[in-house]
């Protein structure tokens, strides 16, 4: 799958394409109807599929002071673009310069002039230039004007409410990574560079694979029943602990993962820890067979729920 931006010219084979509109962070049921739909025009009608999605998230550039909310990497998202049939994915750098585009410039410029999109699918909610001055109905009207095609799709509802990545945030957040799990259709995962750590875990029988949590949406500080997929495509049952260990001394925020059954060095390589259960909050242990003999208990809990 091509990943684009609109510093280059769009591949000739990829022009007329029908164009997924919108941020997609999480990639939530909701998103993927939106997609779903954007894929199967293209394939009716023989055209390529694109999912156009933004990044940083808008809300990043007017609030670059929010704590962090990101629920998918571009990484996370192109697999899943990918696996949506889509063909290519595209970039949309918001920057002060998007920010300031207006709605109908929008649409002339880029889905019209550098897209030369056939069609656009959008969410029913979604909003789009200088002051969200654009909706799906104004898309519709402007697209008209320059013989795009735009249609919104209604919204995933789930116990009478619409599915949203706010919903997913706060499932998180209150340590629920089942309704997570509900609402994404698969389990919230964080990806990143396996860092050297202070071999603690090690030394207490339990080698972990240290992540940094970055741009990612903070979940509930706790242990975890894990899934993890490595570089080479496997895959690794595991307990992981998110938070900042305050057990020790200074406090530092990681994802320590421990995969059961597993030996070799991970270090510098990527590994993407997908949360299944959440066992128990972060709690402060004053000696260290305490600790030791709940390790095991939480090893034994996630090894039964993995199964």
């Amino acid at each position: 799958m091509e990943r684009l931006s609109l510093a280059e010219p769009l591949p000739d084979a990829l022009r007329g394409a029908v164009v997924a509109l919108g941020n997609f962070d999480g990639f939530h049921l909701g998103h993927q109807a939106v997609v779903g739909r954007a894929v199967a025009r293209a394939f009716h009608e023989g055209r390529p599929a694109i999912v156009a999605t933004f990044d940083p998230h808008p809300v990043r550039h007017f609030r670059p002071d929010r704590p962090p909310f990101k629920l998918t990497s571009l990484d996370q998202r192109q697999r899943l673009f990918a696996g949506a049939g889509a063909d290519a994915m595209l970039v949309l750098g918001f920057d002060g310069e998007l920010a300031a585009t207006s709605a109908d410039r929008f649409v002339a410029e880029i889905l019209a002039g550098r897209l030369g999109a056939a069609a656009v699918v959008t969410g029913e909610d979604f909003t789009f230039g200088k002051g969200r001055g654009g909706s799906a109905e104004s898309l519709a009207a402007l697209g008209r004007q320059h013989g795009i095609a735009a249609e919104a799709v209604h919204a995933v509802m789930l116990e009478q409410q619409p599915i949203s990545s706010s919903r997913i945030r706060q499932a998180l957040v209150d340590g629920d990574p089942g309704t997570a799990t509900h609402l994404l259709s698969r389990p919230f995962a964080l990806e990143g560079v396996v860092q050297p750590g202070d071999q603690r875990g090690r030394v207490l029988g339990y080698p972990t694979a240290n992540t940094l949590l970055g741009d990612y949406q903070r979940p509930a500080y706790g242990i975890y029943a894990v899934r993890v997929r490595l570089a080479d495509g496997s895959e690794h049952a595991g307990v992981a602990n998110l938070g900042i260990r305050p057990s020790f001394e200074p406090p530092v925020e990681l994802l320590e993962t421990f995969l059961f059954d597993f030996s070799g060095d991970l270090y510098g390589q990527r590994i993407e820890v997908a949360l299944h259960h959440f066992l128990r909050p972060e709690a402060r242990f004053t000696d260290m067979e305490s600790l030791m003999a709940q390790m095991k208990r939480d090893e034994r809990q996630a090894r039964a729920l993995l199964g």
